[in-house]
Protein backbone atom coordinates (compact mmCIF):
# COMPACT_ATOMS: atom_id res chain seq x y z
CA UNK A 1 0.00 0.00 0.00
CA UNK A 2 1.02 3.32 -1.09
CA UNK A 3 2.28 6.18 1.28
CA UNK A 4 -0.67 8.43 0.00
CA UNK A 5 -3.40 5.73 0.83
CA UNK A 6 -2.27 4.59 4.06
CA UNK A 7 -2.07 9.00 5.39
CA UNK A 8 -6.19 8.81 4.23
CA UNK A 9 -6.67 5.74 5.58
CA UNK A 10 -5.49 7.29 8.76
CA UNK A 11 -7.61 10.48 8.35
CA UNK A 12 -10.29 8.37 8.10
CA UNK A 13 -9.77 6.23 11.19
CA UNK A 14 -9.96 9.46 13.28
CA UNK A 15 -12.76 11.02 11.41
CA UNK A 16 -14.44 7.76 12.57
CA UNK A 17 -13.23 8.04 16.61
CA UNK A 18 -14.32 11.49 16.15
CA UNK A 19 -17.68 10.78 15.21
CA UNK A 20 -18.24 8.27 17.80
CA UNK A 21 -17.40 11.04 20.24
CA UNK A 22 -20.31 12.95 19.35
CA UNK A 23 -22.82 10.47 18.84
CA UNK A 24 -22.18 9.67 22.61
CA UNK A 25 -24.59 12.34 23.02
CA UNK A 26 -27.15 9.67 21.71
CA UNK A 27 -26.87 7.67 24.39
CA UNK A 28 -28.19 7.69 27.74
CA UNK A 29 -27.07 5.35 30.57
CA UNK A 30 -29.53 3.34 32.37
CA UNK A 31 -27.60 0.90 34.08
CA UNK A 32 -23.98 1.43 34.54
CA UNK A 33 -21.68 -1.29 35.99
CA UNK A 34 -18.84 -0.98 34.50
CA UNK A 35 -16.91 -0.19 37.70
CA UNK A 36 -16.49 -3.65 37.99
CA UNK A 37 -15.06 -4.71 34.79
CA UNK A 38 -10.96 -6.00 36.32
CA UNK A 39 -8.07 -5.18 34.15
CA UNK A 40 -8.46 -8.60 32.72
CA UNK A 41 -11.81 -9.34 32.15
CA UNK A 42 -13.40 -10.49 29.02
CA UNK A 43 -16.00 -7.91 27.34
CA UNK A 44 -19.30 -8.56 25.17
CA UNK A 45 -20.66 -5.56 22.98
CA UNK A 46 -23.67 -5.91 21.49
CA UNK A 47 -26.14 -3.48 20.24
CA UNK A 48 -29.91 -5.04 20.06
CA UNK A 49 -33.73 -3.94 19.43
CA UNK A 50 -37.06 -5.96 20.81
CA UNK A 51 -34.42 -9.32 20.79
CA UNK A 52 -35.82 -10.12 24.52
CA UNK A 53 -36.64 -13.65 23.46
CA UNK A 54 -33.09 -13.91 22.64
CA UNK A 55 -31.31 -12.61 25.45
CA UNK A 56 -31.65 -15.34 28.02
CA UNK A 57 -29.33 -17.71 25.99
CA UNK A 58 -27.01 -15.08 24.67
CA UNK A 59 -26.40 -13.86 27.85
CA UNK A 60 -26.16 -17.83 29.65
CA UNK A 61 -24.19 -18.91 26.29
CA UNK A 62 -21.46 -16.04 26.83
CA UNK A 63 -21.47 -16.37 30.36
CA UNK A 64 -20.79 -19.86 29.77
CA UNK A 65 -18.25 -19.46 27.11
CA UNK A 66 -16.38 -16.83 29.86
CA UNK A 67 -17.05 -13.82 29.66
CA UNK A 68 -16.98 -11.56 32.30
CA UNK A 69 -19.47 -8.44 31.45
CA UNK A 70 -21.51 -7.00 28.44
CA UNK A 71 -22.11 -3.55 27.54
CA UNK A 72 -25.29 -3.31 25.81
CA UNK A 73 -26.98 -0.39 23.67
CA UNK A 74 -30.77 -0.96 23.41
CA UNK A 75 -32.03 0.69 20.51
CA UNK A 76 -35.48 2.18 21.95
CA UNK A 77 -36.80 -1.51 21.90
CA UNK A 78 -40.75 -2.11 23.36
CA UNK A 79 -40.54 -5.43 24.42
CA UNK A 80 -39.02 -5.31 27.78
CA UNK A 81 -35.40 -5.85 26.67
CA UNK A 82 -33.96 -3.12 28.39
CA UNK A 83 -35.95 -3.21 31.80
CA UNK A 84 -34.28 -7.39 31.85
CA UNK A 85 -30.90 -5.98 30.84
CA UNK A 86 -30.75 -3.35 33.41
CA UNK A 87 -31.65 -6.30 36.33
CA UNK A 88 -28.85 -8.33 35.04
CA UNK A 89 -25.63 -7.79 37.20
CA UNK A 90 -22.84 -8.68 34.47
CA UNK A 91 -24.68 -5.90 32.03
CA UNK A 92 -24.45 -2.52 31.69
CA UNK A 93 -26.62 -0.96 29.32
CA UNK A 94 -27.37 2.42 27.34
CA UNK A 95 -30.66 3.01 25.66
CA UNK A 96 -31.04 5.27 22.57
CA UNK A 97 -34.24 6.43 20.65
CA UNK A 98 -31.99 7.64 17.87
CA UNK A 99 -31.67 6.56 14.46
CA UNK A 100 -29.64 3.30 13.95
CA UNK A 101 -29.17 4.17 10.17
CA UNK A 102 -27.46 7.43 11.55
CA UNK A 103 -25.39 6.05 13.92
CA UNK A 104 -23.35 4.27 10.78
CA UNK A 105 -25.98 1.19 11.31
CA UNK A 106 -24.99 1.05 15.58
CA UNK A 107 -21.32 1.43 14.78
CA UNK A 108 -20.66 4.72 16.20
CA UNK A 109 -22.62 4.00 19.27
CA UNK A 110 -20.21 0.57 19.73
CA UNK A 111 -16.93 2.39 18.86
CA UNK A 112 -17.38 4.98 21.58
CA UNK A 113 -18.62 2.47 24.22
CA UNK A 114 -15.05 0.28 23.14
CA UNK A 115 -12.93 3.49 23.16
CA UNK A 116 -14.17 4.30 26.69
CA UNK A 117 -14.58 0.57 28.08
CA UNK A 118 -13.02 -1.86 26.09
CA UNK A 119 -8.94 -0.35 26.01
CA UNK A 120 -6.61 -2.72 27.00
CA UNK A 121 -9.54 -5.97 26.91
CA UNK A 122 -10.41 -8.55 24.94
CA UNK A 123 -13.88 -7.90 23.22
CA UNK A 124 -16.14 -9.92 21.65
CA UNK A 125 -18.63 -7.77 19.13
CA UNK A 126 -21.55 -9.35 18.27
CA UNK A 127 -25.02 -9.46 17.65
CA UNK A 128 -27.76 -11.30 19.65
CA UNK A 129 -28.43 -13.59 17.09
CA UNK A 130 -24.65 -15.03 16.70
CA UNK A 131 -23.13 -17.59 19.18
CA UNK A 132 -19.18 -17.29 18.59
CA UNK A 133 -17.95 -21.01 18.18
CA UNK A 134 -13.98 -21.81 17.97
CA UNK A 135 -11.98 -24.37 18.16
CA UNK A 136 -11.75 -26.49 21.42
CA UNK A 137 -14.58 -24.57 22.35
CA UNK A 138 -16.16 -28.24 23.77
CA UNK A 139 -13.03 -28.58 25.89
CA UNK A 140 -11.55 -24.74 26.05
CA UNK A 141 -13.01 -21.24 27.71
CA UNK A 142 -13.16 -18.42 25.42
CA UNK A 143 -9.53 -17.15 27.98
CA UNK A 144 -7.30 -20.25 26.57
CA UNK A 145 -8.19 -19.02 22.94
CA UNK A 146 -7.41 -15.31 23.97
CA UNK A 147 -3.99 -16.08 26.28
CA UNK A 148 -2.80 -18.15 23.33
CA UNK A 149 -3.35 -14.99 21.06
CA UNK A 150 -1.81 -12.80 23.43
CA UNK A 151 1.34 -15.39 23.39
CA UNK A 152 1.30 -15.27 19.70
CA UNK A 153 1.06 -11.72 19.29
CA UNK A 154 -2.51 -12.23 17.72
CA UNK A 155 -4.27 -8.73 18.35
CA UNK A 156 -7.22 -9.83 16.03
CA UNK A 157 -9.06 -13.35 15.06
CA UNK A 158 -11.76 -13.32 12.24
CA UNK A 159 -15.23 -15.92 12.37
CA UNK A 160 -17.30 -16.44 9.03
CA UNK A 161 -20.93 -15.83 10.03
CA UNK A 162 -22.68 -19.31 9.00
CA UNK A 163 -26.51 -18.59 8.63
CA UNK A 164 -28.30 -21.95 10.09
CA UNK A 165 -31.60 -22.87 9.42
CA UNK A 166 -34.41 -25.43 10.47
CA UNK A 167 -35.70 -28.30 8.01
CA UNK A 168 -38.76 -27.54 6.96
CA UNK A 169 -40.83 -24.03 7.44
CA UNK A 170 -39.26 -21.14 9.53
CA UNK A 171 -42.44 -20.61 11.36
CA UNK A 172 -43.12 -24.63 11.49
CA UNK A 173 -41.01 -25.00 15.65
CA UNK A 174 -41.87 -21.67 18.08
CA UNK A 175 -38.53 -20.57 20.10
CA UNK A 176 -39.18 -19.82 23.76
CA UNK A 177 -37.27 -17.30 26.18
CA UNK A 178 -34.26 -19.17 26.87
CA UNK A 179 -34.20 -22.00 24.77
CA UNK A 180 -31.03 -23.56 22.47
CA UNK A 181 -31.78 -21.87 19.03
CA UNK A 182 -29.56 -24.61 17.50
CA UNK A 183 -32.27 -27.43 18.68
CA UNK A 184 -34.69 -25.37 16.10
CA UNK A 185 -31.94 -23.63 13.71
CA UNK A 186 -29.61 -26.91 13.22
CA UNK A 187 -28.90 -26.59 9.56
CA UNK A 188 -26.43 -24.77 6.88
CA UNK A 189 -25.05 -25.18 3.64
CA UNK A 190 -21.51 -26.27 3.55
CA UNK A 191 -20.70 -24.87 0.71
CA UNK A 192 -21.65 -22.06 -2.21
CA UNK A 193 -19.34 -19.24 -0.78
CA UNK A 194 -16.92 -17.15 -2.52
CA UNK A 195 -14.45 -15.41 -1.55
CA UNK A 196 -12.38 -12.44 -2.71
CA UNK A 197 -9.92 -9.74 -1.16
CA UNK A 198 -10.69 -5.93 -0.59
CA UNK A 199 -7.57 -4.51 -1.83
CA UNK A 200 -8.19 -1.29 0.56
CA UNK A 201 -8.91 -2.52 3.90
CA UNK A 202 -7.13 -5.78 3.16
CA UNK A 203 -9.85 -8.00 4.60
CA UNK A 204 -11.48 -10.90 2.67
CA UNK A 205 -15.04 -10.58 1.39
CA UNK A 206 -17.31 -13.68 1.93
CA UNK A 207 -20.58 -14.38 0.25
CA UNK A 208 -22.94 -17.26 -0.06
CA UNK A 209 -25.02 -19.77 1.29
CA UNK A 210 -28.73 -19.88 2.22
CA UNK A 211 -29.16 -16.12 1.58
CA UNK A 212 -27.88 -15.32 -1.30
CA UNK A 213 -29.12 -19.12 -2.66
CA UNK A 214 -32.78 -18.35 -1.82
CA UNK A 215 -32.88 -14.29 -1.15
CA UNK A 216 -30.12 -13.44 -3.91
CA UNK A 217 -30.56 -15.90 -6.63
CA UNK A 218 -29.81 -14.03 -9.61
CA UNK A 219 -27.60 -11.30 -7.66
CA UNK A 220 -25.42 -13.23 -5.13
CA UNK A 221 -22.89 -10.11 -4.95
CA UNK A 222 -25.64 -8.04 -3.17
CA UNK A 223 -26.03 -10.89 -0.62
CA UNK A 224 -24.78 -10.12 2.52
CA UNK A 225 -20.94 -10.00 3.61
CA UNK A 226 -20.27 -12.99 5.73
CA UNK A 227 -16.31 -12.25 6.75
CA UNK A 228 -16.59 -10.69 10.55
CA UNK A 229 -13.71 -10.19 12.52
CA UNK A 230 -15.07 -9.74 16.31
CA UNK A 231 -12.53 -11.02 18.61
CA UNK A 232 -10.19 -8.04 19.10
CA UNK A 233 -7.63 -7.08 21.77
CA UNK A 234 -9.03 -3.24 21.75
CA UNK A 235 -6.82 -0.23 21.86
CA UNK A 236 -8.67 3.04 22.08
CA UNK A 237 -7.14 4.10 18.68
CA UNK A 238 -8.74 1.37 16.72
CA UNK A 239 -12.19 1.60 15.10
CA UNK A 240 -14.51 -0.85 13.15
CA UNK A 241 -15.48 0.21 9.74
CA UNK A 242 -18.64 -1.93 8.65
CA UNK A 243 -20.24 -3.44 11.25
CA UNK A 244 -17.74 -6.11 12.07
CA UNK A 245 -16.49 -6.76 8.75
CA UNK A 246 -13.71 -4.96 9.03
CA UNK A 247 -12.05 -2.46 11.31
CA UNK A 248 -9.14 0.27 11.17
CA UNK A 249 -6.18 -0.14 11.53
CA UNK A 250 -5.91 -2.26 8.07
CA UNK A 251 -3.48 -4.65 10.13
CA UNK A 252 -6.48 -6.02 12.09
CA UNK A 253 -8.05 -7.10 8.82
CA UNK A 254 -5.16 -9.61 7.65
CA UNK A 255 -6.37 -12.64 9.52
CA UNK A 256 -5.48 -15.00 6.70
CA UNK A 257 -2.10 -16.84 5.56
CA UNK A 258 -0.73 -15.30 2.46
CA UNK A 259 1.81 -17.75 2.13
CA UNK A 260 -0.33 -20.95 2.12
CA UNK A 261 -0.62 -21.59 5.47
CA UNK A 262 -3.47 -21.57 7.30
CA UNK A 263 -4.46 -19.01 10.26
CA UNK A 264 -6.67 -19.75 13.00
CA UNK A 265 -10.29 -19.05 12.52
CA UNK A 266 -13.64 -19.14 14.21
CA UNK A 267 -17.53 -18.97 13.78
CA UNK A 268 -20.34 -16.88 14.10
CA UNK A 269 -23.06 -18.98 14.21
CA UNK A 270 -26.13 -16.99 12.76
CA UNK A 271 -29.67 -18.21 14.28
CA UNK A 272 -31.34 -15.45 12.59
CA UNK A 273 -34.44 -17.89 10.83
CA UNK A 274 -35.95 -18.96 13.38
CA UNK A 275 -40.35 -18.82 13.38
CA UNK A 276 -39.73 -14.70 14.84
CA UNK A 277 -37.98 -13.95 11.30
CA UNK A 278 -41.27 -12.83 9.48
CA UNK A 279 -42.13 -10.19 11.88
CA UNK A 280 -38.53 -9.06 12.52
CA UNK A 281 -37.83 -8.59 8.67
CA UNK A 282 -41.49 -6.87 8.96
CA UNK A 283 -40.62 -4.39 11.26
CA UNK A 284 -37.27 -3.68 9.41
CA UNK A 285 -38.51 -3.32 6.51
CA UNK A 286 -41.12 -0.71 7.91
CA UNK A 287 -38.08 0.85 9.59
CA UNK A 288 -35.82 1.04 6.64
CA UNK A 289 -32.75 1.79 9.42
CA UNK A 290 -30.91 -0.67 7.50
CA UNK A 291 -27.98 -0.82 4.68
CA UNK A 292 -28.87 0.34 1.17
CA UNK A 293 -32.14 1.17 1.83
CA UNK A 294 -32.83 -1.68 3.67
CA UNK A 295 -32.44 -3.80 0.49
CA UNK A 296 -31.03 -7.24 2.43
CA UNK A 297 -34.98 -6.96 4.23
CA UNK A 298 -36.86 -6.00 1.19
CA UNK A 299 -35.80 -9.41 -0.08
CA UNK A 300 -36.38 -11.64 3.40
CA UNK A 301 -39.65 -9.97 3.05
CA UNK A 302 -40.28 -11.10 -0.35
CA UNK A 303 -38.77 -14.67 -0.24
CA UNK A 304 -40.06 -15.37 2.65
CA UNK A 305 -43.66 -14.92 1.32
CA UNK A 306 -42.86 -16.97 -1.62
CA UNK A 307 -40.94 -19.98 0.09
CA UNK A 308 -40.49 -20.38 4.02
CA UNK A 309 -38.38 -22.84 3.67
CA UNK A 310 -34.40 -22.57 3.59
CA UNK A 311 -33.69 -26.49 3.67
CA UNK A 312 -32.23 -27.97 0.79
CA UNK A 313 -31.03 -31.47 -0.34
CA UNK A 314 -27.96 -30.53 0.56
CA UNK A 315 -28.27 -29.07 3.36
CA UNK A 316 -25.75 -30.20 6.16
CA UNK A 317 -26.73 -30.92 9.87
CA UNK A 318 -24.56 -29.55 12.82
CA UNK A 319 -22.65 -31.39 14.87
CA UNK A 320 -19.65 -29.60 16.29
CA UNK A 321 -16.99 -27.24 15.52
CA UNK A 322 -14.43 -30.36 14.69
CA UNK A 323 -17.08 -30.88 11.26
CA UNK A 324 -16.57 -27.70 10.62
CA UNK A 325 -12.68 -27.57 10.72
CA UNK A 326 -13.00 -30.91 8.20
CA UNK A 327 -15.53 -28.87 5.86
CA UNK A 328 -13.07 -25.86 5.75
CA UNK A 329 -15.33 -23.43 7.01
CA UNK A 330 -12.91 -22.93 10.16
CA UNK A 331 -9.27 -23.95 11.58
CA UNK A 332 -7.69 -24.06 14.47
CA UNK A 333 -4.50 -23.30 12.27
CA UNK A 334 -1.18 -23.77 14.53
CA UNK A 335 -3.43 -23.88 18.34
CA UNK A 336 -2.86 -27.60 19.16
Amino acid sequence: MGAWQSYRLRLQRKRWLIRALRKRRELRCVSDRTDRIRPSDLIVFCTARNEGVRLPWFLKYYRDMGVNHFVMVDNDSSDGSLDFLARQEDVSVWHTRASYKRARFGMDWINWLLRTYGDGHWVLVVDPDELFLYPFCDTRPLRALTDWLDASSIKSFSAMLLDMYPKGRLDAQPYTAGQDPLEIASWFDSGNYSVKRNKRFGNLWIQGGPRARVFFPDQPERAPALNKVPLVKWDRRYTYVSSTHMLLPRGLNLVYDEWGGEKASGLLLHTKFLDTFNAKAEEELSRKQHYAGSTEYIAYADGIRDNPDLWCKWSEKYINWRQLEILGLMSKGNWA
